[in-house]
């Protein structure tokens, strides 16, 4: 049943109007969700004003509220920063970053945040607000309710707070989405002056949650807002916000610096044989051993270099052989295989070395590619 509203109890707001039209209202009254509580019914009779063709923007903490995200916590230290810990390690599929107490990590859904998006604002000091398990199905539900219930075909973006990396300060953005397009894609489109566009998408939804928080702010309790003026999808709910996720494969930063030279260094401990090589130009590196040509070495070698140590210099052989590892992972760093060829005293290689050294094997080096993320 759609909640009734009083003539005059919840009249249109002041609008905050943008450029091309858009209208931003904010929907006040809706007051504490708490679980199991009726959101749409709840929004409805707050806005009765809402109309179809409208874009609801609604924070994910009453989303989360209603839906009995919640999870119990204890007041008193430590077991309360205990329990956080523990809450924070069940919602995050990777860190992605640590420095001090604070932590980015990665939550199952994919978004990548600090604190998984856990919130202890605005909510009883004995709880913790989780994210929506699905925000995206969040944003169906509520747009299938207001369809259903009341008649009113609108647009739902959920919303929530995140920082930028190498920009102060926090915005909205979107999580969940149904019946608009998470993103407007401009590619092999010409601008202005005939240029195509190769790169462009506009990630309309999170310019959507920026603007609605303008209205909505983060201590005034007001949790939901309106955008008018904007097209929506007449029909489905499309692809929702995990469209905006950006996939592994095509995700540049996917570690802090720390971290990421922390896996670097793990890796070049690990660097072994390449499988094989691969034909191809190879740019190297001043190299500190001398090149030979007196042995058999794979296919597609680019030069191949001879390791060696004085004779009968057991620390020496020990040093020569940690160059030669540390030079390989130098060389795995910049794309290019290495398999190493053990030839300890091998008369073929006489001629490589100094007078009064001994050789201990062969370094091939060709081009390869670079290590996986």
């Amino acid at each position: 049943m759609s909640p009734a509203a009083a003539d005059g109890a919840a009249a249109t707001p002041e609008p905050v109007t943008a450029s091309g039209g858009l209208e931003v209202l904010p929907v006040t009254g809706i007051g504490d969700v708490r679980p199991g509580d009726d959101l749409a019914g709840l929004i409805r009779a707050a806005a009765p004003w809402i109309v179809s063709g409208d874009v609801l923007l609604v924070t994910s903490k009453v989303v989360s509220k209603a839906e009995g995200q919640l999870v119990e916590i204890p007041l008193d230290e430590p077991a309360r920063e205990a329990a956080r810990e523990a809450v924070l390690r069940a919602e995050t599929s990777r860190v992605v970053a640590r420095r001090g107490a604070t932590r980015i990590v990665q939550t199952h859904h994919g978004f990548v945040l600090a604190a998984a998006g856990i919130d202890a604002s605005n909510v009883d000091p004995a709880r913790l607000v989780l994210l929506p398990k699905d925000p995206d199905a969040s944003a169906r539900w509520l747009r299938d309710e207001f369809r259903e219930r009341f008649g009113v075909d609108v647009a739902v973006v959920v919303t929530d707070t995140m920082g930028r990396p190498w920009r102060l300060g926090l915005t909205d953005v979107a999580i969940g989405a149904a019946g608009i397009d998470a993103l407007t894609d401009y590619r092999g489109r010409l601008d202005a002056y005939g240029n195509e566009l190769q790169l462009t998408q506009m990630a309309v939804v999170d310019e959507l949650a920026a603007a609605a928080d303008l209205v909505k702010g983060k201590v005034t309790q007001v949790p939901v807002a309106v955008v008018r003026g904007l097209p929506i999808r007449a029909q489905g709910h499309g692809a929702g916000a995990a469209e905006l996720i950006r996939g592994a494969d095509a995700d540049l930063f996917s570690l802090g610096t720390a971290e990421a030279v922390a896996r670097g260094l793990r890796q070049a401990a690990e660097v072994g044989d390449a499988p094989a090589f691969h034909p191809g130009p190879v740019h190297l590196p001043e190299l500190p051993f001398p090149q030979t040509r007196s042995v058999i070495v794979p296919d597609h070698t680019a030069v191949a270099v001879v390791a060696w140590a004085p004779a009968g210099d057991l620390a020496g052989a020990v040093r020569a052989g940690m160059e030669v590892q540390r030079l390989r992972a130098v060389l795995a760093a910049e794309g290019l295989a290495t398999v190493w060829l053990d030839a300890p005293g091998d008369p073929r290689l006489a001629g490589d070395v100094p007078e009064g050294g001994v050789p201990l094997g062969v370094l091939a080096i060709g081009r390869g590619s670079l290590p996986s993320l």
